[in-house]
């Protein structure tokens, strides 16, 4: 009995007709029944999902919003609180019933205080990371003093902080804008371990920590910035970046301080960007590739599509 048994499964795997086997009359209703069960199993595989994936499935609408699906709440980290690091305010989901989260630290530019780009924390946080927002030691903080910042932000909030439990320690990432952008390609050269960066409108001068950046990187600049001119920076950090996977959106008619301003396009790809590889969600590789054609406020984006 079970050697049949084992015959007839061995025939259904080799695609032998149900029917002859079930003994059902109508060769159309086994093919019906063949049909639904192969598509059920290539809907399971299709639906496997990474054990990180945070929220509803994301829409245009999700991606652009001012908040994400996430609650939040946050709390001021004062000088003294950690060390390497200056003081900051951490913004972070309040519920954890879908787990832990990655994290993101963000560092400000050249003589810019924490507010200039504090709207990333309850924007991302909303999204499903943990985001700490910082101010410099010193307004003039060259890039790789800004890189050890972030570095140090980012080992307070997984040992130290009053967070850390919501924190997966695997899945960490780094942002910063002009010098702190340069600052977040420097910490991805020296810790290789990040799961992503998003350096806005980089600026740096010393070019040798390119080869050794493999963290997957999207550069966003802006077309008019005179500071940090796209051509002599943020496109050949994206060209020489040894990162397998990269992108360069680039705001049109955008000047050094766009990338850093509040607005939909950048939070839209900064979230998909850290989502698809802090989070390895691939729902939102849609927004990413195929490289998104010039429009009304992207003059280009380069990228390394499809993602592996």
């Amino acid at each position: 009995m079970r050697t049949a048994l084992r015959k007839r499964l061995a025939l259904v795997a080799t695609g032998v007709s149900l029917a002859a086997l079930l003994g059902v009359n109508s060769a159309a209703q086994a093919s019906t029944s063949a049909d639904s069960r192969y598509g059920a199993a290539r809907a399971a595989v299709a639906v496997q999902q990474s054990p990180y994936e945070r929220g509803p499935a994301p829409t245009e609408a999700s991606v652009t919003a001012a908040r994400g699906p996430f609650a939040i709440s946050q709390v001021t980290v004062p000088e003294g609180s950690g060390t390497g690091f200056k003081n900051g305010t951490i913004y972070y989901p309040t519920s954890t019933a879908e787990g832990t989260f990655g994290a993101v630290a963000v560092i400000p530019g050249f003589v810019s205080p924490q507010a200039v780009i504090q709207w990333l924390g309850p924007r991302l946080a909303s999204q499903g990371f943990v985001v700490f927002t910082l101010d410099t030691f010193s307004g003039q903080d060259f890039p790789q003093d800004r890189a050890k910042q972030l570095l140090a932000a980012l080992d307070y909030l997984t040992t130290s902080s009053s967070v850390k439990n919501r924190i997966d320690p695997g899945r960490l990432a780094v942002m910063g804008h002009s010098m702190g952008g340069g600052a977040s390609l420097w910490a991805s050269a020296n810790r290789p371990s990040l799961k992503a960066a998003v350096p806005l409108a980089p600026w740096e001068v010393d070019h040798s920590w390119e080869k050794t950046d493999k963290v997957p990187t999207l550069v966003i600049g802006g077309q008019s910035d005179a500071i940090a001119p796209v051509d002599s920076m943020s496109i050949p950090f994206f060209t020489n970046i040894a990162a397998p996977e990269k992108a360069y959106l680039e705001l049109k008619n955008g000047d050094h301080f766009a990338p850093a301003a509040e607005g939909p396009v950048v939070a839209k790809y900064a979230i998909s960007w850290l989502k698809r590889f802090v989070d390895l969600d691939t729902r939102y590789d849609q927004f990413l590739c195929p490289a998104p054609a010039p429009n009304a406020n992207i003059s280009q984006y380069r990228d390394t599509c499809p993602h592996s």
